[in-house]
């Protein structure tokens, strides 16, 4: 597996070069890590002034589902390493770079075409792994989808094959609400607007993301570590609160690993990845993986040594990491609350005069009602105090408009 042997100087002719496509919340905080060890980064978005562009070396603006436009700029920066931060990118030209040998994908080419679609990854770890899943059906068409869902049985879950954020789910109790959920997931879908995935619901007591990183060791070798499980509230699909450890008997944490371990040794490469679960009881069943940092492990930025875009940087530079807890801690997300440009934060100073509460603004520059701009931050004796804490923090930001 190739990766820097050693680190150069930004803007020079020894400088390590990274590529990332996607350049926000997360990006940017990859973007920061990175740029502390020294590499020049370069930061590709689908819109100007991305979280990620306002901090990188360079910023470039493209369609990143346009294979040949994806292609023509990553043949001209010539990057060490192309890191995909989102899931709507044009993957085959990514996997054909990389079979050329133009480009070092993280973690791999394959890896990013196979999360992108969720009938890739939902057909890789039920079907060739083996995991126990939700039980699932897909769909090309409204008929084809009252079919699923009579199969599948209500209530179930429609979500695009290929969305990011929660984009396009809902949830469907009966028939009536079908072809709703049919247009819904059809104006979410980035790149495929005709086929969807659905999901029978699962009899769980809570979902876990078990970030999990892969590295290299002393002597060079691939070695799997595992961040404390970080337990986490969604609603439509988007994480709105995420905290980290989260409480959970040692054989159903066990196998919460065993399933990670089994799902990331088969995509390869290096770095983190956010696996999702449920869990009942000792009972685990996958649901997800992202081969990148995940929303819910913003936590890591106050609960761990190294939080999940440090080890992401480090891990993909060949380096060793430390994914040890420091404190229980918890993060809540701020929303825009408006449908505006440039927005104003107010009660900032409010939310910080909390002892262990931090607060990240993101720099988005556009606001949507449910927009994510920002996260609140808290460490604490125990992970309840420490949410009640972000979510106070949370609640004393207030998104203004500037006219």
């Amino acid at each position: 597996m190739k990766t820097p042997v050693r680190l150069g100087t930004p803007l020079s002719p020894s400088a390590v070069k990274v590529m990332l496509l996607g350049s926000g919340e997360l990006g940017k905080e990859v973007i920061i890590a990175l740029q502390r060890l020294g590499v020049e980064v370069i930061a590709v978005d689908r819109y100007p002034n991305a979280p990620g562009h306002q901090v990188a070396h360079r910023a470039h603006v493209i369609d990143m589902t346009d294979g040949a436009a994806l292609t023509a700029l990553i043949e001209k920066e010539q990057p060490d390493l192309v890191v995909p931060e989102i899931e709507a990118i044009a993957t085959p030209a990514l996997v054909e770079l990389e079979r050329k040998g133009v480009a070092t994908v993280i973690p791999t080419a394959r890896a990013a075409w196979l999360t992108m679609n969720r009938e890739g990854i939902r057909r890789l770890a039920a079907e060739e792994l083996g995991l126990a899943t939700s039980p699932y059906r897909f769909a090309d068409s409204l008929d084809e989808l009252k079919a699923a869902c009579e199969a599948v049985g209500f209530p179930c879950v429609v979500k695009p094959v290929m969305s990011s954020s929660g984009k396009g789910q809902s949830r469907v109790d009966n028939a009536a609400e079908v072809e709703k959920a049919w247009n819904y997931a059809a104006a979410g879908g980035r790149v495929d607007a005709g086929r969807v995935i659905v999901e029978g619901f699962i009899d769980f007591d809570y979902e876990i993301t078990q970030l999990t990183v892969r590295a290299l060791n002393a002597q060079g070798d691939v070695t799997t570590h595992f961040c404390e499980p970080i337990g986490h509230v969604q609603e439509k699909g988007d994480y709105v609160e995420s905290w980290q450890p989260h409480p959970m008997p040692a054989a159903a944490l066990q196998k919460s690993r065993e399933i990670a371990r089994k799902v990331t040794d088969d995509l390869g490469g290096l770095g983190v990845f956010g696996v999702e679960l449920f869990v009942k009881g000792d009972m685990v069943w996958f649901s997800e993986v992202s081969p990148r940092p995940h929303d819910t492990g913003m936590v890591t930025m106050a609960s761990q040594r190294q939080n999940e875009f440090e080890l992401h940087a480090k891990a993909i530079l060949g380096l060793p990491v430390d994914v040890s807890l420091l404190a229980p801690g918890a993060s809540a997300v701020i929303y825009g609350k408006h449908e505006a440009k440039a927005l104003a934060f107010e009660g900032v100073a409010d939310a910080l005069a909390t002892p262990g509460v931090d607060i990240r603004l993101f720099g988005k520059p556009e606001s949507f009602a449910r927009r994510r701009m920002g996260v609140a931050l808290a460490t604490a004796k125990d992970v309840e105090t420490a949410r009640v804490l972000a979510k106070e923090a949370a609640a004393k930001v207030r998104p203004v408009v500037i006219k």
